[in-house]
């Protein structure tokens, strides 16, 4: 418990990820199978099913600390977080810790402790937590309160996890992405298995390194004659690669993510390629009219389950782009032409069922710059621009493969609302909410949590304190005075939001302190977008 509260207070305290990364290491390095296990169950984002509530943990550590109800709520307003509340409270001589319960290994305090209270008394249930309580240093009371409370949330991705997993066990990223497919359960064998790496049973499922492209920074006649480049268009989905071998498909984001389950309609037109090949390309929406907005691709994002519905509403296809692997064996050396003749024989034997990236033909730079300029209208996000001659190599190569993307649209926003990253009091808040004007009301429309540098986010976290109007919980109204140019990649209808629009990837371009709040835009501004 100790360990793993050290842990999770480590990654709450940076946001350098290679600062984050290595912590993750050192924990797994000197923890215990049976520890780690429950580890990488909620690092992963996995909760135990709440035990206790919120409000009858507040009850209880009102009860402990004998503070009156209006200080324990005002506590709970300034920190914004219920188990940091109750934490702090019992840590300022209340309740003193007198013992050494958090060494107490984790697996034992979740499988001996926390799971047998379901179903108990409530007065045993609370004679046992404020037994807890009184043992614990503040660190671990914070702890156990989110495991209570299936509250849990570690500032950590899962692909930062795998990294690390990776790492440990010097093993490529999809192999422990693999292993960790599907419901994990918190076992030390499953663990053991997992950085295992001394078996060879999932190399079938293996995807490649994709390969990355660099921004075109300028216009490409730097780059010389356009005969040595080839044009396709950057196509706004998620990048995958498309695995046929044994008999079995597998579908790899370019995040190590195994997503073949969540798009059966892919797994449908793999069946047909010949088996021993891979292919590098994007998942789009897709229906007969062709390529359909991003918002539609997200509503099939991390969804579990895929319905009829969802199904008929965001179809989807596979555009391929490249060939990395035919009759089992490894073409990425082959030059790009070579595999795009060699691609397109293996589309046109698939039939209409699998698509193929087209290439585009401009007569000079100029007319290319011109089509760039059809971008959005074609619901594609720019331009690729790949040497005819080139390997397909790993990661991001200057040279050879570069992206040219259409120049992103903006807005001046006024802030309306601000969170801290974690919840906690420690964090600067840096998670915002902007709004336009929809007559004389501010309507959110976005929010973004980049752009700013640590010198603007201390002076804005100092403001917010100062100016903050009301609190809901973490998150904190404030007085609306300050506009900030948002930047983005694109706009499209969203009937979840009040503004009745979505904004793809924003992010802050810059503090417009030169502009007061009636001086930023109208939502009839932002739907105007619609139409670039």
């Amino acid at each position: 418990m100790q360990r793993f509260s050290r842990l999770y207070a480590e990654l709450d305290r940076t946001t350098e990820t290679d600062a984050k990364l290595q912590a993750l290491v050192d924990y797994f390095r000197d923890t215990p199978a049976e520890d780690a296990a429950w580890a990488v169950f909620f690092l992963t984002g996995q909760r135990v099913k709440r035990l206790i509530s919120d409000k009858v943990l507040r009850d209880w550590a009102l009860k402990a600390s004998g503070l009156p109800d209006w200080l324990v709520t005002e506590a709970h307003a300034a920190v914004g977080d219920g188990a940091e509340t109750i934490s702090l409270l019992l840590d300022r001589g209340f309740v003193k810790p007198a013992g050494a319960a958090g060494a107490v290994d984790l697996h034992r305090w979740i499988e001996e402790r926390i799971l047998p209270l379901r179903g108990q008394p409530v007065e045993c249930q609370e004679a046992l937590v404020t037994g807890w309580w009184n043992h614990l240093p503040r660190a671990e009371v914070f702890l156990l309160n989110k495991l209570l409370t299936g509250g849990i949330r570690v500032d950590v991705s899962k692909p930062l996890v795998i990294s690390a997993l990776a790492t440990l066990a010097d093993l490529p990223r999809p192999v422990i992405s693999y292993r960790l497919t599907g419901e994990w359960q918190p076992m030390a064998e499953r663990y053991r298995h997992l950085i295992n790496p001394d078996t060879t049973e999932d190399d079938h499922c293996r995807p490649y390194p994709f390969l990355l492209a660099s921004t075109l920074e300028e216009g490409p006649e730097a780059l010389g004659t356009l005969d040595d480049w080839q044009a396709e268009w950057k196509w706004q989905g998620i990048r995958a690669q498309l695995i046929r071998r044994g008999g079995e498909t597998f579908l790899w984001t370019r995040t190590d993510e195994l997503v073949t389950e969540r798009y059966p309609e892919l797994s449908a037109i793999a069946e047909k390629l010949p088996d021993g090949v891979v292919l590098d390309g994007t998942i789009l929406a897709w229906d007969e009219g062709g390529i359909m907005p991003f918002a539609v691709l997200q509503k099939r994002i991390n969804r579990a389950k895929l319905g009829p519905a969802i199904l008929k509403e965001a179809p989807v296809s596979f555009v391929a782009h490249d060939l990395l692997e035919e009759e089992g064996e490894d073409c990425r050396t082959l030059p790009l032409s070579e595999r795009r003749y060699r691609l397109e024989a293996i589309v046109q034997a698939v039939g209409k069922s699998l698509m193929i990236s087209p290439l585009i033909q401009p007569r000079s730079w100029r007319d290319l710059s011109t089509l760039r300029d059809e971008s959005r209208r074609r619901r594609v996000e720019g331009l690729m621009l790949k040497r005819r001659t080139s390997a397909y190599g790993a990661g991001r190569q200057h040279g050879d493969w570069w992206k040219w993307p259409i120049d992103p649209l903006s807005l001046d926003a006024v802030l309306i609302y601000a969170e801290a990253s974690s919840g906690r009091r420690a964090s600067p808040f840096t998670d915002y909410t902007f709004a336009v004007w929809h007559g004389e009301e501010l309507v959110p429309i976005a929010k973004a949590a980049s752009g700013l540098s640590d010198e603007e986010i201390q002076r804005l976290d100092r403001w917010i304190r100062q100016n903050t109007i009301e609190r809901f919980g973490p998150v904190r109204q404030v007085t609306p005075r300050h506009v900030f140019e948002l930047a983005f990649e694109g706009i499209s209808p969203s009937k979840r939001r009040k503004s009745g629009l979505a904004l793809r990837l924003p992010h802050i371009a810059r503090w417009r302190s030169d502009k007061q709040p009636k001086d930023a835009d109208t939502l009839e501004q932002a739907r105007a977008l619609l139409d670039l």
